[in-house]
């Protein structure tokens, strides 16, 4: 089992990177966000999942423990694979996943790429009760970018989402064009992050 991987960045792509590590390049299945838009170069360290199929060995890789823990319950539910699962944390963070269980909403999950009606319930079902370790997790280890939101990222996620973004990945996009220098007004922080959404997507 691949507990965790540690290495530079080969290469990376919407949803996946590529990690040398021991002179060997380790693809990665990757939320989307941050991670899939990690430079070459770049020293990464992901929390793996190793996924055994008959005709594949897939890695996914995640930021935090949280994530991981999350995945792993997520792929329990009846109707969600690895797939689905990576999607679900491509498109909320876990204290996103925990509030949206704990207010029985399945709405967030009818977002995400694959999942219908039917199976989103399922989900808020399914993982009620099975998530306060999560919540811990994730209030100790929550990634940098997500960050408390100012006035302005939170306009310009909401301008993201409209273009049909979800609310994570525009979020993450606008924190990650506002560390590379982007101008703070709402035209150039859109301009910016959605140049960023589209490179990723590639």
């Amino acid at each position: 089992m691949i507990a965790s991987l540690r290495g530079e960045v080969l290469a990376s792509g919407a949803g996946w990177v590529v990690l040398g590590v021991g002179g060997v390049g380790m693809r990665v299945e990757v939320p989307s966000g941050r991670m899939s838009q990690a430079a070459p170069g770049e020293q990464l360290f992901l929390h793996t999942s190793l996924i055994v199929r008959e005709d594949s060995l897939t890695l996914y890789g995640f930021a935090t423990e949280a994530e991981l823990t999350l995945f792993g319950i997520l792929i329990g539910v009846s109707g969600v694979g690895p797939r689905s699962g990576l999607g679900v944390l491509s498109e909320l963070s876990p204290s996103e996943v925990v509030r949206a269980v704990a207010a029985e909403d399945e709405k967030p999950f009818k977002k995400v790429s694959g999942i219908g009606p039917k199976t989103a319930k399922l989900i808020t079902v399914s993982l009620a009760g099975k998530l306060k370790a999560i919540e811990l997790h994730d209030l100790d280890e929550a990634p940098a970018a997500i960050a408390p939101d100012d006035a302005l990222t939170e306009g310009v996620t909401e301008g993201l989402q409209g273009l049909g973004y979800g609310e994570h990945e525009a979020r993450q996009a606008v924190l990650d064009a506002r560390d590379a220098g982007a101008e703070m007004e709402n035209a150039q922080l859109l301009r910016a992050a959605l140049t960023l959404l589209q490179r990723g997507r590639r």
